[in-house]
């Protein structure tokens, strides 16, 4: 053995000693001081040993550990094509700036098309729309899987409608039947936002691949973890090919980093009104940007993935636990219920007050923060009433009432793999004794 090598075994040896003396006992529930996030990091010493790895080979872009997450997760995905991004919201911002691309001739989304989604969603799955100059259409959502409203999708196609895009919200699949009938019949694009979904299903197929392009989160909160980064994915390689250039610069080269001269004709390029033999590197047939990861990212991620299967049973065995503990409360609440034709990977437990309830969401939310629980809104509310709307132009369909109700009464809680029985038990007594 080489003394580099004797040296890389030791200290990742060390690495995985030093996880079970500082972070082993981290997730463990204490009941003199409880505490019950709405979602943390899950990890073992192979996450730590994997990122370590990763440093001492100090290729620090994108490298072997990303080329291998990449291929890993589309077979888990059953797609052809995954490109890694920096965040989930990138992953967004790339899907809907491939679009624009004028590799796609007539069918290329230009400002002032419209593209349909749901008013209460995450303001980063609408930002690409708005920041390419494309008007929302936006629908009201569905109680209680708190997915859109199908109902008056046909209502919601214009003659400018190009484009649906939607998240499935909290892990919990949007109704895909409804949606690619709609766009199939009017030939317009869908972008599915997964970066809540990982794992989740529809009629036994993962989500994702229905639509388009889809989309993947893998901040903290998410189902794994590279700490930032994300993920986009296809079957159609002229699609790949535009979302790859939009993450590289623009660049019409798909060299990977670290290669050159893959198509073999490097300096005998004429694109645009560059001399003929313009370094092919340094071509760039989009307005794009640079939302690569790095590989150490990739590493802790390929290491998630061992954990991805167990992860996504232990979210749904937390969501079953509350949705059981709290079901004599439908009095209070509305409880959230799964899409038909779905299996979700649930990322929250989502709760809207019934009408007439005695207290207000805040009040329960204090109370619940002065027990150590943690909670959140269900993202924006209604988008159209935060500040960055005013002063836009949109189109509702109908009243988006609903929508209001989710901006006033709902709320959501934990279900990350970290909260055990006791911290899941913790969470239904201090709300059926705040009830009472």
């Amino acid at each position: 053995m080489s003394d580099a090598e004797s040296l890389r075994r030791q200290i990742l040896d060390l690495v995985g000693e030093y996880w079970s003396v500082v972070h082993a006992d981290r997730s463990r529930f204490d009941p003199a001081k409880p505490s019950v996030p709405v979602s943390g990091r899950v990890f073992g010493p192979e996450e730590m040993q994997a990122l370590t790895e990763s440093a001492l080979e100090f290729w620090l872009t994108t490298g072997r550990f990303n080329e291998s997450f990449e291929k890993r997760l589309a077979a888990i995905l059953g797609t052809k094509h995954v490109l890694t991004v920096n965040s989930g919201s990138s992953a967004n911002l790339v899907a809907l700036a491939a679009l624009t691309s004028p590799l796609f001739k007539d069918k290329a989304l230009k400002p002032g098309d419209e593209i349909i989604t749901c008013a209460t969603g995450f303001p980063t799955t609408l930002a690409p729309a708005l920041q390419y100059g494309l008007v929302p259409v936006f629908l009201d959502v569905h109680l209680p899987t708190f997915n859109m409203d199908m109902s008056r999708l046909e209502e919601a196609v214009g003659p400018r409608t190009r484009a649906i895009m939607l998240a499935h919200t909290l892990g919990n699949p949007f109704d895909l039947d409804a949606v690619m009938a709609v766009a199939k019949k009017h030939d317009l694009w869908v972008i599915e936002d997964c970066c809540d979904a990982l794992g989740a299903t529809w009629r036994g197929k993962p989500v994702g691949g229905f639509g388009d392009i889809g989309t993947l989160s893998f901040y903290p909160a998410h189902h794994i973890t590279m700490g930032e980064g994300g993920a986009v994915f296809t079957d159609r390689p002229l699609i790949r090919r535009a979302m790859e250039s939009m993450r590289d610069w623009g660049r019409d080269c798909y060299c990977p980093p670290g290669r050159d001269n893959t198509c073999k004709r490097r300096y005998e390029w004429q694109l645009g009104e560059l001399p003929a033999g313009y370094d092919h590197k340094y071509v760039y047939s989009h307005a794009g940007y640079n939302l690569k990861i790095t590989d150490m990212q990739a590493a802790v991620g390929l290491a998630q993935l061992d954990r991805l299967e167990g992860f996504i049973a232990a979210r749904r065995a937390n969501f079953a636990a509350l949705r059981d503990g709290l079901s004599d409360l439908r009095d209070v609440f509305i409880l959230p219920e799964a899409t038909p034709g779905s299996e979700p990977s649930w990322f929250g437990f989502p709760l809207a007050l019934q009408d007439g309830v005695k207290f207000s969401r805040e009040d329960l939310l204090i109370h619940l923060n002065g027990h150590g629980i943690g909670t959140r809104l269900v993202f924006a509310g209604n988008l159209i009433r935060q500040p960055f709307m005013q002063g836009r132009t949109w189109r509702g369909v109908g009243e988006l009432s609903r929508s209001d109700k989710v901006m006033r009464d709902a709320f959501w809680l934990g279900v990350f793999p970290g909260i055990g029985e006791p911290g899941l038990a913790h969470v239904i007594d201090t709300i059926k004794a705040f009830v009472r």
